[in-house]
């Protein structure tokens, strides 16, 4: 840490920050720091798929988070996991690759006041990194056929063309397939959810087996695709691991810009003292929906209340900061079956272990190279819900609670999400100790809208279930019950056995900064740059103003691609 002056700052080397490092570094006259508070992923778990098991509740990759006691959730607290790790969470995530729906993007779009974020401006973002194992087309990108990025400048364009950028992220098909969860695909299109081969057309309505990020049989995150080995390899590049950001630096700003801080830095702490980096241009914020919030309080910008609380000088009153949190609750249902092997069984001898062990090894195929669920759904709630408001994830084993062993039965589990649930969360920090965890609080079912549609979803689970596919299986309901029919027994009932599935977001959200329309809790305008601080970005899934109706990972990509070109845009 000799030359601590850089041109960007890059705050968390996760799924946002690891592609913007690589694209930001591509300009050899720009110097680029990515800081990350975890270690390197030289972790053998992290690359192979069914790893996720031994990362998540592991010091060594997660941030070991856990929510505040809920109300919805009858006074239970959840394990809230979060990656501490080169990639970040998509290095412990389920690998499944979804982008949502059109509609979130041109509802962003609207409620921002920027044409940028609808759908159609963000399709060739999420192209323009995918190299989908069909190869490209109109929906889907590849190696070697990435497209150029709308409305880039020609220095981004040709420096990208030489760098070859594009197409880093793989996209492939699973490596095994389940009787029971292909009867389930089955029982699904008889209770009239149409089958899919595609959940990333813009409408993920259907039913069928998710494609993942994988690459031969190994999780493929963002720090291969982005960091290795472009980004080790340019001079120009700089990873600071195990070092963590205590606060932003901020000064007041003195160039006669409308806002009236600037961020002119970070200070991070290397494990035995505190050492201040310094940002030419710009310092970007991609610590992720519950650290980026955490930073900008620890720094003095957000809810003056808390901050004069905690005794934080307030430089700016930014109440939506913080505010916002967004995630999907899963609801687990259990059916236990006959006539058929699950995993419950399969790996509950050291022979069957042994096999699965063996098959990985020679074929890179089987229960080792699972994503934690293989089969999807997305479909409605009832009838007259006007779009797909729920997402099935189905799993050819069941146990009580995430990290306690399976069942000795065989059975699978069919977890149902509120695509799009109306309960509002909050991340507040505790104390102005950096290295103390903030209160995680979602609030998961404190609305009569989500109790109703938790509700409704497990009795569709209970349709699906009844189908004649799945009866010569002999289904029958573990969890929650069949005795537990009524509204409120079952909204209660969710409230016992639902878990996060852990796609927290908006706590940062992205709305209109300006003008008579003005959104007091934007924290970001539309181009990502906080709210009276010049020189600071927050590039994250906390800047998503709703959560997207799938799972959250692709969708920070894309963010981050759009931010890089804006970034370059603005300061090469």
């Amino acid at each position: 840490m000799t030359d601590t002056t850089f041109d960007y700052i890059i705050v968390g080397a996760g799924t946002a920050g690891c592609l913007l490092a690589n694209r930001l570094s591509a300009n050899a006259s720009k110097r680029v720091l990515l800081i990350e508070a975890g270690r390197k992923d030289d972790y053998h778990w992290i690359h192979i798929p069914v790893g996720y098991l031994y990362c998540i509740g592991n010091p060594r990759t997660d941030w070991l988070y856990q929510t505040e006691p809920g109300a919805g959730l009858n006074g239970r607290s959840l394990r809230y996991p979060r990656g501490k790790v080169l990639g970040g969470c998509s290095s412990i995530n389920g690998m499944i690759y979804m982008r949502g729906q059109s509609r979130d993007y041109d509802g962003w779009a609207q409620q921002v006041g920027d044409a940028a974020w609808n759908w159609d401006n963000c399709l060739p973002y999420f192209r323009f990194h995918e190299d989908h194992h069909l190869g490209s087309n109109g929906l889907h990108g590849a190696k070697g056929s990435a497209a150029s990025l709308p409305g880039s400048t020609p220095v981004y364009r040709q420096l990208l063309e030489h760098h070859q950028a594009g197409g880093e992220w793989r996209v492939e098909k699973q490596r095994l397939r389940w009787d029971v969860l292909d009867a389930f695909a089955q029982a699904a299109t008889q209770a009239g959810i149409a089958a899919t081969t595609d959940f990333n057309r813009g409408s993920n309505e259907g039913v069928g087996y998710f494609e993942v990020n994988q690459k031969s049989g190994w999780r493929w995150n963002t720090a291969k695709a982005f960091l290795r080995p472009m980004c080790y390899a340019r001079p120009n590049f700089e990873l600071w691991s195990s070092a963590q950001v205590a606060k932003l630096v901020l000064e007041e700003a003195t160039d006669g810009s409308e806002r009236p801080l600037r961020c002119t830095g970070v200070q991070v702490w290397d494990g035995s003292e505190l050492v201040t980096a310094t940002a030419r241009s710009e310092v970007l914020l991609c610590a992720g929906a519950v650290g980026s919030p955490q930073i900008l309080q620890l720094s003095g910008l957000g809810p003056q209340d808390l901050l004069q609380q905690h005794g934080i000088p307030v430089r700016a009153h930014l109440p939506g900061v913080g505010a916002n949190l967004q995630d999907h609750l899963q609801i687990r249902a259990v059916f236990k079956v006959s006539g058929t092997t699950t995993l419950n069984t399969q790996a509950n001898s050291w022979w069957g272990k042994a096999k699965i062990g063996l098959e990985y090894a020679f074929r890179r195929s089987g229960p080792m190279s699972m994503a934690p669920s293989q089969l999807g759904a997305f479909t409605r709630s009832d009838p007259s819900q006007p779009w797909p408001n729920l997402e099935y994830h189905v799993q050819p084993l069941s146990l009580d609670a995430f990290g306690q062993p399976l069942h000795p039965f065989n059975a699978f589990t069919a977890s149902v999400c509120n695509l799009n649930p109306t309960s509002r969360g909050t991340v507040r920090i505790q104390s102005p100790d950096f290295r103390q965890a903030p209160a995680i609080a979602p609030n998961y079912l404190s609305t009569e809208e989500d109790r109703k549609i938790a509700a409704d979803s497990l009795r569709l689970t209970r349709t699906i279930v009844a189908q004649p596919a799945l009866k010569p299986f002999q289904p029958e309901e573990y969890k929650p019950g069949v005795q537990f029919q009524s509204d409120e027994e079952l909204a209660r009932l969710a409230g016992d056995i639902a878990t996060t599935i852990f796609h927290p977001v908006g706590t940062t959200q992205m709305g209109r900064t300006e003008g008579p329309d003005a959104d007091p809790m934007a924290v970001v305008d539309s181009r990502l740059r906080v709210r009276g601080v010049a020189g600071l970005r927050v590039v994250d899934a906390g800047v998503m103003p709703r959560i997207t109706s799938g799972n959250t990972n692709s969708p920070t990509l894309m963010i981050a691609e759009k931010a890089a070109q804006w970034i370059a845009a603005d300061t090469w």
